[in-house]
């Protein structure tokens, strides 16, 4: 028996006599109260519909020139929740399937209708729709959530790649608008198809991958190092998906590499200062002993000897000191000051180097801003890198990029070469004082380089490839954008 006691049904039929007996049937159903409203043309049904809430609806096949076929397109159009039950004179396969699949929760004979059939299909229907509203219910809290969480979510195709769902944090982790991704594949995003497919084998093979990191590509052109939580999942019909979480954790590993590389200084930095003091209380003593005996030796050839003393011992002093400034942060007068006229000043200081080894140079400084610093540390800083990239290059062959740009609000230089590049170890060490891959160099420049614009409240990232060369981005606060 039916559950409600009260319940307002739409019958729609523009036969009176099937209206009438519909109703019969209907006043035969024991312990209901069924309020039925006559529509008796389609125009009428679907003022109805739409101005009126009812409980359940009936329809006859065939209403006019329309047929129920119609009405139950314009109900789905109008997003109307009234469960829909067709009448028919006699069962037709075709029809009825279509029926079903525009909505309709079920479908009755009207020869073979009896109090009993139209009672059981009013049960079901009502307790279909109120399942099938539930599940839109939750699906649309569920999809809320999705749309509204700060991280992205992506349902994509093991076979192709293609998007299925995203939400809007897609679009802003990768720069493509939604019409974009929904004409795309994850292989263009993750740069290309061997690494997507590397992805791809993974998480077939565990069914999970957590933590996943990897570089994506923007629409920007911009490299983004994403960690990916995904796990394989398998839908009613037997296909299978990829559902991820995708985080960019560009910035969270530069700060963390950077944390490394300042807590790795800073902790040489109080080694050397106390070696430094250690050895020098030993070498004044040296000096002071130096200086008497030089007041006190006739000897010339002996002399000799005391001047050799003395130079080392200053050599060894100067080591010390130079040691320390390595570490001291540096003294900055800051004063505002053009970008591209710092970057014109940087490379024209290196303009012989360049000749000398037939190099290249390329520039595209479009991008200016008025940058608060002191100018001089930060030409030493840029020539640091210039000259590193010139010695990296080949003779005739090299090429040096420099460029400008604005993100947010930060100035970016970056200088691009296409030398020998670096392995990761090295990446990794680059700006320890005293490590160099030079045969002839003592590994304080790019360590002085950090320093300068660490004391400027910017930082540097390094990209390098070995055989193809290395790419220095300089990030400097911007004091106002140039005009």
């Amino acid at each position: 028996m039916l559950s409600r006691s009260n319940i307002k049904l739409l019958l729609v039929d523009d036969d009176e006599d099937d209206y009438f007996l519909t109703c019969d049937y209907l006043k035969q159903i024991p312990s209901q109260c069924i309020e039925v409203v006559w529509a008796k043309s389609f125009s009428m049904a679907i003022s109805k519909l739409t101005q009126v809430k009812f409980d359940i609806c009936f329809f006859d096949f065939r209403l006019g020139a329309k047929t129920g076929l119609d009405l139950l397109r314009i109900v789905k159009e109008h997003r109307i929740l009234t469960p829909m039950v067709m009448l028919t004179g006699k069962g037709h396969k075709e029809i009825d399937e279509e029926a079903m699949k525009l909505g309709a929760m079920d479908y009755l004979i009207k020869g073979e209708l009896d109090a009993e059939k139209i009672e059981r299909c009013i049960r079901y229907s009502l307790e279909r729709s109120q399942t099938l509203q539930t599940l839109q219910e939750s699906e649309a809290q569920y999809k809320s959530i999705f749309d509204n969480i700060q991280q992205a979510i992506v349902l994509t195709s093991p076979i192709d790649g293609s998007f299925l769902y995203f939400n809007p944090e897609v679009s802003v982790l990768t720069g493509y608008s939604p019409e974009e991704l929904r004409k795309m594949s994850t292989i263009s995003i993750f740069g290309s198809t061997s690494s997507r497919q590397s992805f791809a084998t993974q998480l077939a093979q565990n069914g999970r991958l957590d933590n996943y990191e990897t570089w994506l590509t923007t629409k920007a052109g911009e490299k983004k190092l994403c960690q990916i939580n995904a796990f394989k999942r398998t839908d009613s019909n037997g296909q299978e998906h990829f559902l991820g979480v995708v985080r960019d954790i560009t910035n969270l590993r530069k700060a963390e590499k950077e944390l490394v590389i300042s807590e790795k200084v800073a902790a040489t930095g109080r080694l050397i200062r106390t070696l430094a003091h250690e050895v020098r209380n030993p070498l004044t003593n040296i000096n002071l002993s130096i200086d008497q005996l030089a007041s006190e030796l006739q000897d010339e050839e002996l002399h000799f000897f005391l001047e050799i003393i003395q130079r080392n011992s200053k050599r060894i002093g100067d080591l010390i000191s130079e040691l320390l400034n390595s570490y001291r942060p540096a003294a900055v007068s800051l004063s505002p000051y053009s970008g591209c006229l710092i970057i014109e000043e940087s490379i024209q200081q290196a303009i012989d180097r360049l000749n000398l080894k037939n190099i290249q140079l390329y520039k595209d400084l479009s991008a200016d801003a008025l940058l608060q610093i002191d100018a001089e540390q930060i030409k030493i800083a840029l020539l640091n890198i210039v000259i590193n990239a010139i010695e990296a290059m080949e003779t005739g062959k090299g090429i040096l990029e420099v460029k400008s740009a604005i993100k947010g609000s930060s100035y970016l230089i970056s200088i691009k070469d296409n030398g020998m590049g670096m392995s990761v170890e090295q990446i990794d060490r680059l700006f320890e004082p005293y490590f160099t891959s030079k045969s002839n160099g003592f590994g304080l420049g790019l360590s002085a380089t950090l320093n300068i614009i660490q004391s400027h409240k910017g930082s540097i990232e390094v990209e390098s490839t070995l055989g193809e060369g290395s790419i220095f981005i300089i990030s400097l606060p911007i004091h106002s954008q140039a005009a």
